[in-house]
């Protein structure tokens, strides 16, 4: 009884400490700081951070809104409370359509209690992170990320040495920073010895090095990428004995090579290191990472083979290596327990063959090996790749006959083997889940197998450049309703009928390309593509005017109806509103450009090159906000040049060889984003247009063969060219020395390129559209050669100064800009002696110094010039031994013509001969009228010593100078 009667007075005492526990009131000091932070906010729930928002939310939650006064703060969404004191101890506001900006004063602050906090994914943009942060010493989660939160991180987030993950990433592309101070980042690091996750991306962390990285044992996470971080990795970190998840990517200042691992082995299973300027071997060592499910090394500089260790780690599902140096062969180490789901050696120099254990992996998704060299067939059959979706295995030299397993994959989506040698007839398909085929340019024969037509999920197909032959109804195509591209050009022996009696459309096709294909005329596609985008048509022996069908699809944004026999006027394209790039370019136009075709504002790019258009430019034109290539070059325009560019997108300019006079427009001056602009063999009078050295990006400007004249003086602004990679001026009648500054402003052309590097990466100057068919060519002259470039490498540098009245002597400086690759300062009255610096241009390969006064020997330097492949020291004063060894085993006797006191090999005369007496002096004069060059100071030298009166008279070219040159030698 005394039993019973003890436990039956504990029941309500029991009562009520459960329902304390589950359920309290809201302390009324947080309740009331709630509503004071709800009020210093709006909400706006059409906000996207750059469309972040919407993988990550999926939908605006209602979370402030449901903050009433008068009801619980416990029960209001996002919050969350202790259960007996009735703290606030979480606020998760994610995605919550907030806006504003939350001051030092924030009653957010004065929750002491709270533990986490998450305003992720809301916008407080144009502020700082409060420096009271520092005040919530309580909190273990901190998530700012997303936030649009810019300026200095403050000192005060050291004071939170109770975190346990920190998230302060923002988008990559963001115009705010975050910037860490070394000294406030050390002291968060020595604080928060808890932390296991660190989410810091595309903050700056510039102030600081790997060195410094002092990181908690304790780390599970730890993401930096994008963040400014420098120097060399150590294996400090990569051996974490907890850390499992390691992002360094995008950290363009981090170099060096990846360090042999010491410890044993590691926790990491994800690690990314991609986007830096890491190089040399992967190590061995790396195979004690054992526990990696995905290893990221792509765009760095890795070069050597891939450690066949690196393919038998047991976890790794993904393996990406794209976009290095890496050479040999693949190991052929692949095995059935191996996990592989995705991976991409692609843009490497790759070799051999495809290994034979690759059948193996038959957990394979994600297969790209495009852009190396493998060479060979492939194999003829494979157990494996049953969930193989991507293959891509595009630019190799691959070759033999494409095997029947490539197109009878079940699971196989994405078949890509364009640019390799594949020859014979496409076997018969029976992957019916194929998406995509991509076969062009390759060898392939025969008529276009019927069981392509069975491809019903089509949305890409390609078949360009092969040796298809035979007819086929081009209705055929329309049995692929999903079909997005179609590409058919360049198979000259393949005959298309578009003549049918079928009712046919193209629902959803977007992109077709019948260039290359011998059309004498138009397709009839008259309301059978009404969804139609771009269409090239190009290269083919169309005659005559556009049809109007064309016109009448309000979807076309790109046109490309280069070298055809076209008469029609430019003026009947000024009805397409929408369209954006055209290209005309090798037809037979004629007649002027009407200022109608302004009309069609949308235009981004025009290119009617290679023409017989006459007339001036239609002042409109220049000033569209949109255009940003415009080219007019080899046509017959005339008249002077508008000056009414205004700021605009304008990034290629050519209207060279037309007939264009009058003065260089200033107005030029306001197109900043100008990269090209060429002007050349014109019949414009000006002086040097200084006033382009305001233009940051300009990397090409050709001004050759005009009436150009006057002194390139000293730069009168503290810009010059430093973006400049081909200078053409040559031609002209420019006067004068060649200023010092000037050479020393041309800072891109100090800095080498490597071909190889990027070449990978595709770092062209380039300006194109779509796949690349539209494009803006652009002429150079370099090795005596006129060049044609549809894109230009950017490692290609050049200056031509030749064919002007240059004097003095050639610049010392000028063996700064050892990124050179062309040369050419001929033609001119320069005189003195050849820099010894110029023999640091080592990647020089042509050099034409001829038909100028230069004295003095040919420096030794030049044998520095390991890829020279064309020299022109002809008609100078040179004497002396030629220099010997190297490439100059190859030069003829032409590149040293003219200088009658040089000797060696290849010349006829020995060093070893006397050559006291000389021929006269009328077998050292040549033809340099056109040039303006007066060399009668020199023939007088000849009376005083051939030396002698070189070096007088070689630096005193004007006629009435003669007389004290004359005076001396007396």
């Amino acid at each position: 009884m005394k039993s019973s009667m003890g436990m039956g007075w504990l029941f309500p005492v029991f009562l009520l400490f459960h329902f304390s526990f589950s359920h309290s009131w809201c302390h009324p000091h947080d309740n009331l700081a709630l509503l004071h932070f709800k009020a210093s906010l709006t909400l706006n729930f059409t906000y996207s951070y750059n469309n972040y928002y919407v993988d990550y939310c999926h939908q605006v939650y209602p979370t402030i809104t449901t903050w009433e006064n008068g009801t619980d703060c416990c029960s209001w969404s996002g919050v969350t409370c202790h259960p007996i004191s009735g703290h606030v101890t979480a606020l998760e506001l994610a995605c919550g359509a907030i806006q504003g900006k939350i001051n030092a004063n924030s009653t957010l602050f004065s929750l002491s209690q709270m533990q986490s906090l998450n305003l992720a994914f809301n916008d407080f943009s144009n502020s700082q992170i409060p420096s009271t942060i520092g005040e919530l010493v309580s909190l273990t989660h901190l998530n700012l990320s997303f936030t649009n939160f810019e300026g200095e991180i403050p000192p005060q987030i050291s004071h939170l040495s109770n975190l346990q993950s920190l998230d302060l990433s923002l988008p990559l592309y963001n115009r705010s920073q975050l910037k860490w101070e070394e000294i406030t980042w050390k002291r968060m690091l020595r604080n928060a010895t808890d932390l296991r996750v660190l989410v810091l991306d595309h903050t700056d962390l510039s102030s600081t090095s790997m060195s410094s990285l002092n990181l908690s044992s304790s780390l599970i996470t730890l993401n930096l990428r994008g963040t400014g971080l420098k120097g060399e990795l150590s294996d400090d970190i990569l051996c974490l004995p907890n850390l499992q998840h390691l992002s360094l990517s995008g950290n363009f200042d981090l170099h060096g090579q990846l360090p042999d691992l010491s410890c044993a082995s590691a926790s990491l299973n994800v690690l990314k290191i991609s986007s830096c300027e890491l190089d040399g071997p992967i190590p061995d060592s790396f195979s004690n990472l054992t526990h990696l499910t995905l290893f990221d090394l792509s765009y760095n500089y890795f070069n050597a083979s891939i450690p066949p260790s690196l393919l038998t780690l047991p976890r790794l599902n993904s393996l990406l290596l794209y976009s290095n140096l890496l050479s040999g062969r693949i190991p052929n180490v692949f095995h059935q327990s191996n996990r592989f789901q995705k991976l991409d050696l692609s843009s490497n120099n790759i070799q051999g063959k495809l290994p034979s254990t690759f059948s193996n992996l038959q957990h394979l998704i994600y297969l790209d090996i495009s852009h190396n060299k493998l060479e060979g067939p492939l194999p003829n059959k494979i157990t494996g790749f049953s969930n193989l979706i991507w293959l891509v295995l595009v630019d190799n030299f691959l070759n033999g006959t494409i095997p029947y397993w490539c197109f009878s994959l079940p699971s196989l989506e994405y078949l890509y083997l364009s640019g390799n040698q594949f020859t014979g007839r496409i076997p018969a398909i029976s992957s019916y889940s194929l998406r995509a085929l991509i076969l062009d340019g390759n060898k392939l024969q025969g008529n276009i197998s019927e069981s392509i037509f069975n491809l019903v999920n089509l949305t890409y197909l390609s078949l360009s450049s092969n040796n298809f032959s035979g007819s086929v109804n081009f209705s055929l195509f329309s049995k692929f309703q999903n079909l997005y591209a179609l590409g058919l050009s360049n198979l000259g022996q393949l005959s298309l009928n578009f003549e049918s009696s079928v009712n046919y459309s193209f629902p959803r096709l977007q992109e077709l390309d019948l260039s290359f294909m011998g059309l004498t005329e138009f397709p009839k596609l008259s309301r059978k593509v009404p969804v139609l985008k771009y269409l090239y048509l190009s290269n083919n022996k169309l005659i005559g005017k556009v049809p109007n069908w064309l016109h009448e699809i309000d979807s076309l944004l790109a046109v490309s109806l280069a070298r055809n026999f076209l008469t029609t006027p430019v003026d009947q394209f000024s009805r397409s509103y929408q369209l954006r790039y055209l290209d005309l370019s090798f037809n037979l136009l004629t007649g002027g450009i009407s200022s109608s075709i302004c009309n069609a504002s949308s235009l981004e790019l025009l290119v009617l090159s290679k023409n017989k258009l006459t007339g001036t430019i239609p002042e409109c034109l220049v000033s569209s906000p949109f255009l940003s290539v415009l080219s007019l070059e080899k046509n017959k325009l005339n008249g002077t040049l508008p000056n009414t560019f205004a700021k605009n997108r304008l990034i290629s300019l050519q209207l060279n060889d037309n007939r264009f006079e009058g003065l260089l427009p200033e107005s030029l001056s306001n197109c900043m984003e100008l990269g090209v602009l060429n002007l050349g063999n014109n019949q414009l009078e000006d002086t040097f247009p200084h006033w382009l050295q305001t233009l940051p990006n300009l990397k090409v400007l050709v001004l050759r063969d005009n009436k150009l004249h006057g002194s390139i003086s000293k730069f009168k602004t503290k810009y010059g060219f430093p973006s400049l990679n081909i200078f053409d001026i040559s031609s002209n009648n420019f006067s004068g020395t060649i200023p010092e500054d000037f050479i020393q402003s041309f800072e891109s052309m100090k800095n080498v390129v490597q071909d190889e590097v990027f070449g990978n990466r595709g770092l062209y100057m380039q300006w194109e559209y779509s796949i690349g068919i539209i494009y803006s060519p652009t002429t150079v002259t370099t090795k005596d050669t006129i060049l044609l470039f549809e894109r230009i490498p950017i490692n290609f540098v050049d200056i031509d100064l030749s064919g002007n009245k240059f004097e003095g002597q050639i610049p010392n400086v000028i063996g700064e800009l050892q990124a050179l690759r062309g040369l050419n300062l001929s033609h001119n009255r320069l005189c003195g002696t050849i820099p010894k610096s110029m023999g640091n241009l080592t990647i020089l390969e042509s050099l034409d110094l001829s038909s100028n006064m230069l004295t003095g020997s040919i420096p030794t330097e030049f044998l520095n010039m390991n890829f020279l492949e064309v020299l022109n020291l002809s008609y100078n004063h040179l004497v002396g031994e030629i220099p010997i060894g190297k490439q100059f085993g190859s030069f003829s006797n032409d590149s040293y013509k003219g200088n009658l006191g040089l000797c060696g090999y290849p010349m006829s005369m020995k060093c070893s001969q006397k050559h006291d007496e000389h021929p006269p002096p009328s077998q050292s004069l040549w033809r340099e009228e056109k040039f303006g060059f007066d060399w009668e100071p020199v023939a007088i030298g000849y009376g005083c010593g051939t030396l002698f009166g070189v070096g007088i008279g070689s630096c005193w070219v004007n006629f009435k100078r003669v007389h004290t040159v004359l005076f001396v030698c007396l």
